[in-house]
């Protein structure tokens, strides 16, 4: 018998690729069905007393007391009288303490004023397990917890930022209900109010990825070669450009980037303000940085060659995955440090088990109380994701003058 009689009746690769495919999507969804019914919503604890007092910045015992004079929202009562509150109702409390203490306003209520403009912040690398969507999900939690407006922005196409929100991209995000959709080249590009949904996380709303994000990588080679000389219809303009549509409703944006440099990247440089790379204290990984560095350098040449200006207010180093008990490690931040100085965040993102623990039913350490991954581990854990996100508070801070 010949090779091709041999292969008759055998699916094609692509077809066998496909099927596995399928088989794993329907597997994961029935686990994400299993912790999330499809009669259920994703949904955002609350939080204890002592919680909120650390999140506002009063103590527990001035919570109390506005408790029994009736000022301010009034917490739920649970089990011996404890006190709980939901994020809004903690926004609700920013509010009345912004208006009872006038001169802390800022503290309690601190969204952007008029003339502080939209901070934009990419959290970027090539090289993927690096944490980048780790840390936009927790920077972006972290700054709504803190009482701003955020916009999470899902550029990658495997979408697992959407996922930690809520939106699994196979089932949830529609045809032309991704960033592309409101940056394509076509007559059916669409508004970028129309490609943002809110969250079960009060204080955040999301532009949702899936695989539809490639197409903006196939599109463009084309248009560019169709469309020579149009400056306001390059590419690298776009994200900037749909991101604008609706600076106003929010106070930061934080663009969680495709482990690669391609166009969607490049378009995030441009519409950043700032930036964070995320880097693993590994020398392989190090190494692998310094090339992300260099090709960067030639795309933002490319970029402002063409007329686009990246002017950051900050660019930042940050350790991730870091466990500061090992020496090699250690070494490798130290040598980081001297390399690029303060642009080295001065907190890192400890390695832990309690966030490798929440991940795996795609929550966060915020939505979990202390007692779901253990009280100790769960407190190490989010010392060093506070230490993070107080960090870049503190550079917003400095962008508007505060």
């Amino acid at each position: 018998m010949n090779v091709i009689g041999r292969n008759i009746g055998k699916p094609s690769t692509s077809a066998n690729i496909t099927q596995r495919a399928e088989a794993l999507s329907a597997r994961l969804r029935a686990v994400g069905e299993r912790a999330f019914p499809p009669t259920a919503q994703k949904s955002l604890r609350s939080f204890t007393s002592g919680e909120v007092a650390e999140i506002v910045g009063v103590s527990d015992g001035y919570l109390r007391q506005l408790s029994i004079d009736g000022l301010g929202p009034t917490p739920d009562l649970g089990n011996g009288g404890r006190r709980s509150y939901s994020l809004e109702q903690i926004n609700e409390l920013r509010r009345y303490l912004a208006t009872a203490r006038p001169k802390e306003a800022v503290r309690f209520f601190p969204q952007r004023r008029s003339g502080e403009k939209l901070q934009v912040i990419t959290v970027a690398n090539f090289k993927g397990g690096s944490a980048k969507t780790t840390t936009s999900v927790y920077l972006a939690q972290g700054l709504a917890l803190q009482g701003y407006r955020v916009l999470a922005i899902d550029l990658d196409p495997q979408a697992s930022l959407s996922a930690m929100f809520g939106y699994q991209p196979e089932f949830d995000v529609a045809e032309n209900t991704t960033l592309y959709g409101a940056i394509r080249y076509d007559e059916e590009r669409v508004l970028m109010k129309d490609v943002v949904r809110p969250t079960y996380f009060t204080g955040i709303s999301i532009v949702p990825g899936n695989l539809e994000l490639m197409e903006f990588e196939h599109q463009t080679p084309r248009f560019m070669l169709q469309n020579r000389g149009k400056a306001e219809d390059l590419f690298f303009r776009r994200v900037a450009g749909a991101i604008a549509q609706v600076e106003d409703d929010f106070d930061v944006v934080v663009v969680d980037c495709p482990p690669q440099l391609g166009f969607l990247t490049m378009g995030a440089l441009n519409a950043a303000t700032g930036m964070i790379v995320t880097v693993h204290p590994q020398m392989v990984d190090v190494a692998s940085m310094s090339q992300f560095l260099l090709m960067t350098s030639d795309l933002v040449s490319v970029i402002e060659e063409a007329g686009g200006r990246l002017d950051y207010d900050f660019l930042r180093f940050l350790v991730t995955r870091h466990d500061p008990r090992d020496v090699p490690e250690q070494e490798i931040v130290g040598l980081m440090r001297d390399v690029f100085g303060a642009d080295v965040m001065s907190a890192t993102a400890w390695k832990s088990t309690a966030i490798a623990n929440a991940g795996l039913t795609k929550q966060s350490l915020y939505e979990l109380t202390r007692g779901a991954v253990g009280r100790s581990t769960y407190d190490r854990a989010m010392e060093s994701i506070n230490a993070v996100n107080e960090e870049v508070v503190g550079l917003l801070n400095q962008v508007w003058q505060r």
